[in-house]
């Protein structure tokens, strides 16, 4: 028996949302050289330190016991409960009927924006950022408006009235990052009341991607809504284990929600990934109950190669820096004359072997600006500052 062959004209493409969605322009970079000999990576958002071998050991041994099935879709109780008193403990509110365990920051942000954004909704969020954040509305549908922060010598700032002129009553949801990648922008707690305040009286939700809160240079913790929010606000926090505690590759991160919203959150997360592996979460936990003098190093660390990475960078002609940033593991500063950050990054790691992320992939307001994760040894940062003023002196003459 024979069958007709499919018709020559249909289109196999994604639908047009998926089709119309940007590619990351990191990756285009990183594709192009990972693996290349002499190659210095900056370009990820990713410290140069692996796991801890006390957390990889959990793990192992999680495995080794058999815990290799399926646990609750919502995350294993023990997770829950330590993410809950550790949200307590930072910014004084959270309950275990308030968490929920996902596969990744990412899939916590996913999650999160799916419960509460549809087809045809309006969308705002602050720029320059993660793309991921910004793209992910758009898969379903939803309009995304953009505000921009301010580049200016004493660092990012956030015009409050123009976020809050956009933030209007037929708005569904504010995204907002802060700590931010990836200027490293925080955001200024009376500036955060009075965005809570107005988002209240247009019910309009928050969802902030809280993932760099513990890399804050100034305090314990960055502010956030959870800080000032209280369980009646339309405020949903979003975080990651991959930062803080040096687990990029495990993929676990969770959301803090209200309680009324986490029955939906977990329908969402039985659809996408059921549960997040138990031998991880175990991991996990372990690093949420014995992991504040690893954030107390690594936040040490970072303010110093923030620091050293910002003198160094100074001396280099036709860079433009905006002050040491108070929190996040980046320095996100403007190159005279570039147009086409992409094409330089390009270029800068043919000709250097110097991997930086282009501007333009946080959204247009970073085109003419590199990310340099600063997350590396001194030795390392020295040497691609030295790759850097070379190409910038060859290139200027």
């Amino acid at each position: 028996m024979s069958f007709p062959s499919a018709p020559t004209e249909w289109d196999l493409r994604a639908r047009t949302q998926v089709q119309q969605l940007r590619s990351s322009a990191i990756r285009e970079v990183a594709n192009a050289a990972i693996g290349t000999e002499g190659v210095l990576p900056f370009w990820f958002g990713e410290p140069d330190e692996p796991t801890p071998q006390d957390i990889r050991d959990v793990a192992t041994s999680e495995i080794n016991a058999g815990n290799v099935f399926y646990v609750q879709t919502l995350g294993t109780n023990a997770l829950r409960e330590s993410l809950a008193n550790y949200t307590q403990r930072l910014h004084g509110r959270g309950s275990v009927d308030q968490i929920a365990v996902t596969s990744s920051g990412t899939s916590a942000l996913m999650t999160a924006v799916q419960a509460i954004v549809g087809a045809g909704d309006h969308v705002v969020a602050v720029t320059p950022l993660w793309p991921n954040l910004v793209e992910i509305p758009k898969v379903l549908g939803a309009r995304v408006d953009t505000v921009s922060l301010d580049f200016k010598a004493e660092g990012w700032s956030l015009d409050v009235q123009k976020l809050l002129d956009s933030l209007t009553k037929d708005t569904r949801a504010l995204l907002l990052n802060s700590p931010n990648n990836p200027t490293g922008w925080v955001i200024d707690v009376e500036d955060q009341r009075t965005i809570l305040e107005h988002c209240r009286r247009h019910g309009i939700w928050i969802i902030s991607d809280d993932v760099y809160e513990r890399y804050y240079f100034e305090g314990s913790s960055a502010p956030t809504f959870l800080d000032i929010a209280d369980e009646n606000d339309r405020v949903i926090s979003c975080n990651s284990f991959s930062k803080t505690w040096l687990m990029t590759g495990w993929r676990i991160g969770w959301i803090v929600a209200p309680k009324a919203t986490l029955p939906e959150i977990g329908k969402l997360l039985e659809f996408s990934t059921t549960c997040t592996p138990g031998f991880v979460q175990a991991a996990a936990n372990h690093a949420v109950n014995h992991g504040e003098p690893l954030i107390e190093r690594t936040v040490a660390r970072l303010k110093v190669a923030r620091d050293h990475l910002s003198t160094q960078l100074s001396t280099v002609p036709g860079i433009e820096l905006a002050a040491p940033a108070p929190g996040a593991m980046y320095s996100f500063f403007k190159v005279t004359g570039v147009t086409d950050s992409l094409a330089f990054c390009r270029d800068l790691i043919h000709e250097t072997g110097l991997g930086l992320a282009p501007g333009v992939a946080f959204g247009p307001e970073g085109e003419g600006y590199l990310r340099w994760c600063f997350a590396s040894e001194l030795s390392r940062i020295d040497d691609g500052v030295a790759r850097m003023r070379t190409y910038m002196e060859r290139t200027a003459r």
